[in-house]
């Protein structure tokens, strides 16, 4: 198997676990496997098994064919915005004010 779509595919499977708010260690032990094969997918260092693909498909609520939808470009702005707020409303309000925090130091340092 080409070394690019290891690579591509391994970009797909990482944004997409983000995307979800998953963890390696949690995305790993909905599959089954360990957190380093998850490390080395994502890497491109690895492929896996036909079960393997259904399990991180499942466990990303996700379609079979979504693992394989790999974008023209980065995600636009509208996805980005979308997966920041998917994963904000999961925080507590100390995890909130942390992040506005950093939030605000980074406009800081990018005057």
């Amino acid at each position: 198997m080409e070394r690019n779509f290891k690579k591509s595919f391994g970009a797909r499977v990482r944004y997409l676990r983000k995307l979800a708010g998953l963890s390696q260690e949690q995305l790993a032990e909905l599959v089954g496997i360990e957190y380093q094969s998850i490390s080395r997918i994502e890497t491109g260092l690895y492929f896996t098994t036909f079960d393997k693909l259904q399990k991180i498909a499942s466990a990303l609520d996700l379609s079979m064919k979504d693992l394989f939808d790999f974008p023209e470009s980065e995600p636009s702005k509208e996805e980005l915005i979308g997966a920041i707020t998917k994963n904000i409303n999961s925080f507590d309000r100390e995890d909130l004010e942390n992040i506005n925090k950093m939030i605000n130091l980074y406009l800081e340092f990018k005057k």
